[in-house]
């Protein structure tokens, strides 16, 4: 029994990290004067489009222009994702950054129109600010005093934080710098600060609409009071002034959010189980209204994040019409959007236009170009991917690989690495090897050694359509 629970617990503790197609990209790689480094924040080459990218970052962050919206166009595998991912990267957590599949839109339960207006909306922020009085002192003295019906009355220094808290009363008392008091606690208190487990010496923030209680830390001064703490442990300085104060609460919450609260019966639990369904415009509406008087009165701010739309040529001509009108809202995100497509038909139509994309909705976009990559930047990418998949790769293997990245494709590269170092595993090597190398490159096809199979073996797969031999099965056939 103890072996399996030893078992347990040391699968509990191992960490599963998961690393994805752009998992090494950390930013745009740009200094303080918005120049693109040659390799950095696992950015690589490209130098031109993060350039222009950083422009985009700038005007995101000024959050005072609209509706504008920006093409990411390139060939397949030159870093049009790669360079949205930086831009939500660089952005951080308080801009919105909601990221969608064009195809997406086609295999939703919503209206095409719907799914588009919730992506918007999921991409504009509202910083709600509130006042709120808070009580914030280093606890000098938890007394709770226990019902008779317990097992013998007394005090105890800390909360309980097993027993209930129900019929029981206590004393609280917090001190500042300048002054100290003592609080009479009622039961729920009392609960609340044992769940919280806090106990003389901790500095605490009490919200006395919520009832909420904070635990900022342990007191400077009671940092002698024990040989050894936990690495968690934060020390802070004990407040000064009065302990009871007003102090400004900032919630950050998108639009989208806000329409699902208001418009589902079960509140925000809704926003958790997915299904939004429909949202009625009549509450986008009265949201947007009650939206615009907290800005009047500065109880609130919007934030204009963005909102990447990836495969942009799968839109059909309904989309960009809407798309064409969203835009010009005043409460419009940054709009970014990416395609690897040449001329070809508009969606829903017989036109062929630029990527696939209508020429009156074309006009309105910054198009920032990607180009392929050259065999030295090639290398590099291959550096930082065996980096962040902990492949260990010799020198000469690493050349190999380089080249068959150029003569193929820089996908097909990138997946031999995983692949090559379980071929070294297999061997019980430790670095990968040319071999290891050439072994999963004769394992694993690449498109144009693919395409050339097809081409030989062509007349033993069904629905050939190669010209003459589809002639001789019609004529079979008949």
């Amino acid at each position: 029994m103890a072996e399996l629970k030893r078992l347990s617990e040391s699968r509990d503790l191992t960490r599963i990290e998961r690393i994805g197609a752009h998992s090494h990209i950390r930013g745009l790689g740009l200094d303080s004067s918005m120049e693109a480094r040659d390799a950095s924040e696992g950015m690589v080459g490209q130098l031109p489009a993060r350039r222009a990218a950083g422009l985009i970052l700038q005007l995101i962050r000024q959050g005072k222009i609209a509706g504008r919206a920006v093409l990411l166009a390139g060939q397949p595998g030159t870093g049009k994702t790669a360079l949205a991912m930086g831009i939500a990267k660089s952005l951080g957590a308080e801009t919105p950054f909601a990221s969608v599949a064009a195809s997406e839109l086609f295999s939703l339960d919503l209206s095409k129109t719907e799914a588009l207006t919730q992506a918007f909306r999921r991409a504009i922020g509202v910083r709600i600010k509130e006042e709120a009085e808070i009580i914030e002192g280093e606890v000098v003295e938890i007394s709770i005093d226990r019902p008779l019906s317990a097992s013998g009355a007394g005090s105890s220094s800390a909360a309980p934080s097993g027993a209930t808290a129900v019929g029981k009363s206590g004393r609280l008392t917090l001190k500042t710098t300048d002054m100290e008091t003592v609080y009479e606690l009622g039961g729920k208190m009392i609960e609340a600060l044992g769940k919280e487990k806090v106990q003389s010496g901790d500095v605490i923030a009490l919200d006395k609409a919520s009832g909420k209680v904070t635990k900022l830390g342990r007191s400077i001064g009671r940092s002698r009071d024990y040989d050894a703490v936990g690495p968690h442990t934060k020390f802070v300085k004990c407040p000064d002034g009065e302990l009871q104060k007003r102090k400004e609460v900032v919630h950050c919450v998108t639009l989208h959010e806000i329409d699902v609260i208001n418009s589902r019966t079960q509140g925000f639990l809704a926003l958790f189980t997915g299904d939004t369904g429909e949202i009625r415009a009549e509450v986008r509406e009265q949201i947007d209204t009650k939206v615009a008087e907290w800005r009047e009165e500065g109880k609130a701010e919007i934030v204009p994040g963005v909102l990447f739309i990836d495969e942009v040529h799968m839109l059909d001509i309904e989309c960009f019409s809407f798309l064409n009108r969203a835009l010009e809202n005043d409460m419009a995100p940054i709009l970014v959007i990416a395609t690897n497509r040449g001329i070809t038909s508009i969606r829903g139509t017989n036109y062929r236009s630029p990527h696939g994309i209508p020429p009156d909705f074309l006009d309105r976009l910054l198009i920032i170009m990607t180009q392929p990559y050259t065999e030295d930047e090639i290398r590099k990418i291959l550096d930082i991917r065996c980096d962040e998949e902990d492949v260990e790769m010799s020198a000469d293997a690493k050349v190999l690989l380089t080249k068959i990245g150029v003569e193929t494709s820089l996908r097909y590269a990138i997946n031999l690495i995983t692949s090559a170092a379980l071929a070294c595993q297999r061997r019980k090597g430790k670095v990968v090897e040319m071999e290891d190398i050439s072994r999963v490159y004769q394992l694993f096809l690449d498109v144009k050694r693919s395409t050339q199979y097809l081409m030989g073996y062509q007349s033993q797969y069904m629905f050939n359509e190669v010209p003459g031999e589809a002639d001789g099965e019609d004529a079979m056939q008949s």
